[in-house]
Parts: C-alpha cells; structure tokens; sequence
C-alpha cells in the first residue's frame, strides 16, 4: 500500500487529492485548479457578452459568484473534465448508455470518480486490484474484484454520482510494482464484544441467590412489616392460641420489637425469605 500516491484531507481540496490520486502523482495544485476555475468563468463571461451587455440578466450574472471555484477548495466538475483533458481522459456519467459495459461489467474498466456535494474520491485499478483511495481515509483500501460491483451499487445508494474515465491513465510506479506484487488484504483486529449480560454473569447471580451464606442488602422496615404479618396470620389461623398471645399481648410486642432489634441481617434475610415462600407457595 506504500507505493499508492495517497493525500489525505486538506481543508476542502478533496477535488485536487481525488485528481492528483487518480494520476498516481502531484499533478495539480489549488492554483492550478483556480486558474482553470477562472479561464471557464472567462469563458462564461463572454459567451453571455454575446448578448446585450446591458440587459437585466448579464449584470445580474456578474454579480454571483462563481460556480466553478472558490476560497474553500471547491471545484466544480467542469473544472475536474478541464483538468483531466490534459490527459486525454474523460469523465462520463455512469448512467450514461455509453457506459453500459461499465455498469454491467465495472472491473474491465481502469478508475471511477465519486462525488457527493464537495467531497471527491476515487476508485482506481492498480496492477491487477481495486483501491478505494478517498482523502478521508487514512491509507487507500483494497477493494476485491468480486466486490466492485456491489461497492458502487453502494456507493450510488449513498447519494454518490460516479463519473466512468475513459482513456489511458498515465503509467505510475504502483501500477507496475502491484502487478508483480499484489497488496494482502488488511486483517482488522478483532473487535471486543459487546459489554452486556454474559452466560457466566447470569450463573454467578444465580449461584449467589442459591447460596444461603450470602450477605444482601435488607429493608429493615419491609422485614418487620411482613413478619407482623407473619404473626398475625398465624394468630388468625390458631384461635387456641390467641386467648394467650391476647392476654400477653403487651409483653409479645416488647419481644418482637427486642428479638427484630436483636436480629442481625441473614437472620432478618431468611425470616423475610420465609415469609414470602409462606405468601406465595410453590
């Protein structure tokens, strides 16, 4: 991947990293790409002096700015079609009927360009592989022949508009060096899975509510108040029994109150877990 001429994202000059990754060299600067912005509005401007130079629609043209180039790095796609004539090269919109081979069979072709708004990147066969060398990215990917076609059905998907280039590309080093050396595909380290419940935190938990040595927190409060209820269900269900605890009623109090004051937390846990096993029998 060494030997691929990749620039990665300066400010927005993506269209001169996508020109200058396309060549497999530093073709073109943003002076350069300006000056051909400027030589098209030129043009522009003089094929709408043609007309009257007085009327409503010339001057208002002269007040827009340009639609070719600005300070940010952008330029327009007449400005990469001027750029790239230099070479002899083309681009032609993917949905055109000129390029049906490319649409139906797109490795036999040499490069695609991708734009979407002021982004541009491009997709270009080097040796006998597919890159995907997009300034954003930090170093150009390896695409596989058998994926081509379905990374710019993709990419299209995307809102992407893909130009075909047609004609020869220059020779460059990484063409001639991958053809006698094919980059590996780039293992991607594995990926941690993802944080949540595990088969092993599940038994742990289940181990813990089995084990009866296990110390949990207690509501104090919600044990005294099921295990009144405990005694007075037993008070209800045993009349024998509740001449004598009336008749002691004032002393049982005092020692309900002193033995809970008295329980320690386990103690408290197992009478509140046997007040529910009573409450909701198996």
């Amino acid at each position: 991947m060494e030997a691929i001429f990749h620039e990665k994202q300066e400010g927005s000059l993506c269209a001169q990293h996508c020109l200058n990754t396309l060549l497999q060299g530093p073709y073109f600067t943003p002076v350069d790409l300006a000056s051909i912005g400027q030589s098209l509005d030129d043009e522009e401007r003089q094929r709408m002096a043609e007309g009257d130079v007085n009327s409503e629609e010339y001057q208002r043209f002269l007040q827009q700015p340009s639609s070719n180039y600005d300070d940010s790095g952008f330029f327009s796609i007449q400005v990469m079609c001027r750029a790239l004539s230099v070479w002899s090269l083309e681009l032609v919109p993917y949905s055109n009927p000129r390029v049906q081979d490319a649409r139906e069979n797109p490795q036999n072709q040499n490069a695609f360009i991708c734009n979407l708004q002021q982004h541009w990147f491009t997709i270009r066969k080097l040796g006998n592989q597919w890159f995907n060398i997009n300034s954003l990215k930090t170093e150009p990917e390896l695409i596989s022949e058998t994926y081509l076609s379905l990374f710019l059905t993709q990419v299209q998907a995307e809102g992407y508009s893909i130009f075909v280039v047609i004609g020869d590309l220059p020779p460059c080093e990484a063409d001639q060096l991958l053809r006698f050396c094919p980059a590996k595909p780039v293992k991607k380290p594995a990926s941690k899975p993802a944080k949540g419940i595990q088969k092993s935190d599940l038994q742990a938990a289940l181990d813990q509510v089995q084990s009866p040595s296990v110390t949990r927190p207690v509501d104090i409060d919600e044990v005294r108040r099921k295990r009144e209820q405990y005694f007075n269900s037993q008070l209800s269900s045993n009349p024998q029994c509740s001449t004598s605890t009336s008749s002691s009623k004032s002393s049982t109090d005092v020692q309900k109150s002193d033995s809970t004051e008295e329980m320690t937390e386990d103690e408290m846990l197992q009478a509140a877990l046997l007040m529910s096993l009573s409450e909701n029998p198996s």
